[in-house]
Formats: structure tokens, sequence, C-alpha cells
């Protein structure tokens, strides 16, 4: 399987120790299969960095069945249910506790799913009004490595400025 991930430099040897915390399933190395997230990630990251950051997004190969290895504690979001939408609250939140999760899969939170979380949070909607809200938005994957064994699990394959 093809995964892909956008920065604003080509990223050949991926770390979890880069990774920002307060993201959707924590610190670690994001990915996509998603080629057009990947690039939209880039872009942004380019639009922070400044006038002379480029927008590159690596492009891994991973064994197909690797949601299903056992060696891994993984978790996996089918859709942004009740259960993903508190893994996500509680992921983002500055005074996490990192998980144990080796690999995470799931949609990922976009800025327009950011507004229905944070109405969410502060208590104007209920987790059911919010998931309800959440499923007529269209969703993008994202596979996150959280160690430094399941990250090795991704073969370099190249980079393009995008």
């Amino acid at each position: 399987m093809r995964v892909y991930h956008g920065s604003t430099m080509r990223v050949k040897n991926p770390t979890v120790e880069r990774g920002r915390p307060s993201t959707d399933f924590g610190k670690g190395f994001y990915t996509t299969t998603n080629f057009e997230q990947a690039e939209k990630w880039a872009l942004i990251r380019q639009r922070n960095a400044g006038a002379d950051a480029k927008a590159v997004v690596s492009t891994y190969e991973v064994d197909d069945d690797l949601l299903e290895k056992k060696r891994y504690e993984t978790l996996r979001f089918s859709a942004p249910d009740g259960d993903w939408l508190s893994f996500v609250v509680e992921c983002r939140r500055e005074e996490i506790i990192p998980h144990s999760y080796a690999i995470v899969f799931g949609p990922v939170a976009d800025d327009k799913i950011y507004e229905t979380i944070d109405l969410y949070e502060s208590g104007v909607i209920d987790a059911e009004q919010t998931v309800v809200r959440l499923k007529i938005n269209e969703f993008y994957n994202q596979i996150s490595f959280h160690s430094n064994e399941a990250v090795r699990e991704l073969r370099f394959v190249g980079a393009e400025e995008v």
C-alpha cells in the first residue's frame, strides 16, 4: 500500500520524535493513503514556514497487512463516531498522557471538524449531535505511527515538490 506525508522537506527517514503534540492521534509521524490530502498538508506547512519554504510530498510503501500485524498495538476508526471523537479530543489536549498505540488509523479532523469539536468541548452540543454533524463532512484518512519500530515499516519511495 502507498502512503504519503506532506511537509516542507523530503522525509527519507521518518521519526516519531519530530511530531507535534496535541494532534488528532497524538505525537507521531502522520501519513495518508490520499495524495491530495498529503499535498494539502504540505501546502499548509509551506505557508506557515514562510517564503523560502517548499511544499514536498514524500511517498512510502507499507505492507498491505500493516494494520493487521500482531506485533503492533493498533487502533482503527472506520468512521467519525463517538469513540473517535473522545480519542481525538483527549489527544488534542495540552496536558495529554501519551497513549500506548504504535499505529492509529482513522479519519482526519480538518478545520470544519475542529469547529464542531470546539462546540462539543464547550458544551454547546452533546456527543450525539457532534457525531451527526461530523458525518456530513468529507473525510480523508490518516495513519499515524507512534513508535520507532512501527515507523520503520515505511519504505521510502521518493519525494516530489508540489
